[in-house]
This record gives C-alpha cells, structure tokens and sequence, in this order.
C-alpha cells in the first residue's frame, strides 16, 4: 500500500516471538502505552501516525497521544496498566522492564525513560486479532510465574 510506506515503522519487543505478542496486545486493545530509554533521541509528538510491525509484517496503525520523559521510578499504577503486559501490574512492569534495561544497556531506578501513550487506529493483520486472546492468556500466565518467582526470593 503506497500510503502506508510514507507512514514510519515501529515495533514492539526485543525478540521475534516477543514482536509478536506486543502487537497482539495492541490488537487486542490492550496494549495502549510503551516506554524506551530516556537517554535515546525521540522524535515522536503528539498526532503521529505509526505503522506497527510484526515480523517484518505490517499489523497495525497506531496515533501517539502523549510523549513525556519520566525516572524509572516514577511509572505508576495507571501507566503500567495502559502499557498492557503481563498482568497489568505496577510490579510486574518493574520486574521485566528492570531484566530488560539491565540486559539491553544499563539500568537505575533514577534512569530516564521516554513513556509514550496511543490509540489504535486500524486493525491490518486480521488473523493476528482473532489469536491475540491466546496471547493475553500466555501473558497473565507467566506473568503469575515470574510475581511468584520474584515474591519467593
């Protein structure tokens, strides 16, 4: 679709399969907030429209409503539950976005982190809508597993 290519790409996740089940959270509707490293350069605003990504596929187009720059330590409740993962925990956000930055770059509590909210605009990747509620079943599965795993050291 000549359109779409005039649209930047984006996409979710450190690895294919992770890929994957972002976007099915976005599809799912789920997923509407995202974060990365408040040290990188940002050109996102307000009103952007974004391809999003799966695999090298195109699965959906998502607005940005808000950027702003905010600590590690200061995610709250309301964010990590806009940003839809696991399950929608302030604690499980910490814990896998603390393995992450720690195995990504460098990680502190006082680090800066771009925090990004959006809205779905189209749905491409019609079969990965019909299987994202298998997606947000693995989430909150794991998610149990890796609350425990913490909780228990």
């Amino acid at each position: 679709m000549p359109f779409m290519d005039t649209i930047p790409a984006t996409s979710f996740g450190s690895t294919p399969s992770l890929q994957v089940r972002l976007a099915a959270l976005i599809l799912a509707g789920r997923k509407r907030a995202t974060v990365w490293d408040g040290n990188e350069p940002n050109e996102t605003s307000p009103g952007m429209l974004w391809r999003v990504t799966s695999l090298d596929k195109d699965v959906a187009t998502i607005r940005t409503i808000s950027v702003e720059r905010r600590r590690f330590c200061d995610i709250d409740d309301d964010f990590a539950y806009h940003e839809g993962e696991g399950d929608r925990s302030l604690l499980y956000w910490q814990l896998v976005h603390e393995q992450f930055f720690r195995e990504n770059s460098s990680f502190s509590k006082e680090m800066w982190l771009w925090c990004e909210r959006f809205e779905l605009v189209d749905i491409i990747d019609k079969n990965l809508a019909l299987e994202a509620h298998t997606h947000i079943i693995q989430e909150e599965t794991e998610a149990k597993e890796i609350i425990n795993k913490a909780l228990a050291l």
